[in-house]
């Protein structure tokens, strides 16, 4: 990746949170809300269980067109997913290891942001991890020109109701959901509760997890990654999963992965033995 890539990923970051805060400290409306209430949970869903369980996971099936649609939800947050499936696979294949580009033990800061402005990986390896989603050349569009839906969204609340709209209808939710993201990425690999035995120090986190959805269950992520279901008992929310089985309910998706009793005891078992 070059300086000038550097920069301008670094540059995006910090205009996000510095139009938030302007934003905020110049007054916002009723309405700029009404449109964060819309877009946020859409994002919120693009970034869980669209980016992380669909696209980086297979955690389901769906149809082409329910696949593009929640590529389109994960770029309301200025998600690029496939670009983050490939990054996300690398991540699981070192992760807490030399190769891992946001472990806690490189420090707070790559784990937080560094992460999000240089992955670390090369585009050909995050090409390589996610090469059959650029099959499609709607997708293969949108890992191009990742940022494009994004700037739409905040174009069409800029001409609907000016500056204080655009921010914190547009805005607002990319900040929100990349500290949630981040969270994870740095709380789950450090503190927390781990329930199975894994190569790394993933853990469960439940603050963390009532934050983000159920994300925080992130323990029960790296033993089951392929899992639809995080938080696997249910005494865990995970509202991530609760949005998958009403997909499946709609016919939306299908082919839901989840983890039976037995082989969830056996797993348990083995961080006993």
């Amino acid at each position: 990746m070059t300086q000038w890539q550097r920069a301008y990923r670094a540059g995006g970051i910090a205009a996000l949170h510095l139009l938030v805060l302007a934003a905020v400290l110049g007054g916002t409306a009723r309405a700029d809300w009404l449109a964060f209430a819309v877009i946020y949970p859409l994002a919120a869903i693009g970034v869980g269980v669209a980016m992380h369980r669909y696209f980086a996971h297979r955690a389901f099936a769906t149809s082409r067109a329910f696949q593009w649609v929640l590529a389109l939800m994960a770029a309301l947050s200025f998600g690029n997913a496939v670009h983050f499936a490939g990054k996300h696979r690398l991540h699981h294949r070192h992760s807490d290891a030399e190769g891992d580009v946001h472990a806690p033990r490189q420090g707070w800061w790559q784990c937080w942001f560094g992460s999000l402005i240089d992955c670390g990986y090369s585009d050909t390896a995050i090409r390589r991890e996610a090469s059959h989603w650029l099959q499609w050349p709607e997708l293969a569009f949108l890992y191009r020109h990742g940022s494009l839906p994004a700037l739409c969204v905040c174009a069409v609340l800029y001409a609907t109701g000016g500056f204080s709209m655009m921010v914190i209808g547009g805005c607002l939710p990319a900040v929100l959901l990349l500290h949630q993201s981040s969270a994870v990425n740095y709380f789950c690999h450090c503190r927390g509760r781990r329930d199975f035995a894994t190569r790394d120090a993933s853990t469960n986190n439940v603050l963390v997890a009532l934050l983000t959805y159920g994300e925080g269950w992130h323990n029960n992520h790296h033993r089951f990654p392929r899992s639809a279901r995080a938080g696997l008992h249910w005494w865990q929310p995970d509202l991530f999963y609760g949005v998958i089985c009403i997909f499946e309910w709609l016919g939306l998706v299908w082919e839901v992965q989840r983890i039976d009793a037995q082989r969830l005891r056996r797993a348990s078992l083995a961080l006993q033995s």
